[in-house]
């Protein structure tokens, strides 16, 4: 049995995760690591062991746009690893255009909701008292609504608009967060979630044609995938922190949310709602 503390990492080998994947590689973690590829994540992997001698890292493939693909990498990641210290639901798209997955759901809903939902569900008989969960959200969840076709269109609307589909995910992202946060409480496993603010990662696609506008405006704002990760890394690892649970964090400190988000109506429904859709996933 590895005796070692173990993190999963979702998305590690983009911009974030790997930020992320090094911090606890250099804490001497059992580093596992989530990524869209197995080349991508075992280039990652090894600049991380060189950078830090930490060799216990792993890579799993994994398409997170597959809730078979999440269930599957689940029971794998259970088997090899009988207790789970630290979740990272990190990963994260904006699809540009409007594509249904193979279970019929929008993408950028399935990979930035739905899939850390099954995962974390999947994994959460392997988590104890002191265990730690944190997923990474977007200030654009104050501009998110939830409607009846979330799951298969993003958003109401017949036309598809990337950034009120990523807001609509990003608001039903930290609604979970809140509401595990409620349902764990007395197994005293936390569960946060970080606002990296804007950061410069290849989740930003430049194809339309105000982005390089877009971009001439935000450049001065945008931080760096080191920057961006310091909150999560503060709220999966900072020992002061232990006990806080169903917050929202930026630039390393809680915010301050309206009452609305701290209670919202739509919190236990959603939850229902999700749990449904995934019925023959969670099994």
């Amino acid at each position: 049995m590895n005796m070692k503390k173990t993190i999963i990492i979702t998305g590690a080998d983009g911009g974030m995760g790997t930020e992320i994947s090094r911090e606890a590689a250099r804490k001497g973690y059992h580093v596992v690591m989530l990524c869209r590829t197995r080349e991508g994540g075992e280039v990652r992997k090894s600049q991380l062991i060189q950078e830090t001698g930490n060799t216990d890292l792993e890579v799993f493939p994994v398409e997170l746009s597959s809730m078979k693909a999440v269930a599957d990498t689940a029971d794998k990641l259970l088997a090899r690893n009988p207790s789970i210290d630290l979740l990272m639901n990190n990963a994260g798209t904006m699809s540009p255009h409007f594509i249904q997955t193979e279970d019929g759901f929008e993408q950028t809903t399935a990979v930035n909701y739905l899939a850390p939902y099954l995962l974390t569900r999947k994994l959460l008989p392997n988590m104890h008292a002191g265990s730690r969960i944190v997923s990474m959200v977007s200030c654009t969840y104050q501009i998110g609504h939830i409607g009846p076709h979330f799951f298969t269109n993003g958003r109401e609307s017949d036309s598809y608009w990337r950034i009120p589909v990523y807001s609509n995910t990003k608001l039903a992202l930290w609604l979970f967060t809140r509401e595990l946060s409620e349902r764990l409480k007395q197994r005293h496993i936390s569960v946060n979630a970080a606002d990296p603010g804007i950061v410069s990662t290849g989740i930003i696609h430049m194809d339309l044609w105000f982005d390089p506008l877009t971009d001439i405006l935000f450049r001065p704002c945008i931080r760096t995938p080191r920057q961006g990760a310091d909150t999560a890394i503060r709220l999966l690892f900072d020992e002061s922190l232990e006990g806080v649970t169903g917050e929202m964090y930026a630039s390393s400190k809680p915010r301050k949310l309206k009452e609305r988000y701290l209670c919202h109506p739509q919190a236990a429904s959603l939850w229902a709602d999700t749990k449904k859709a995934l019925q023959n996933f969670l099994t």
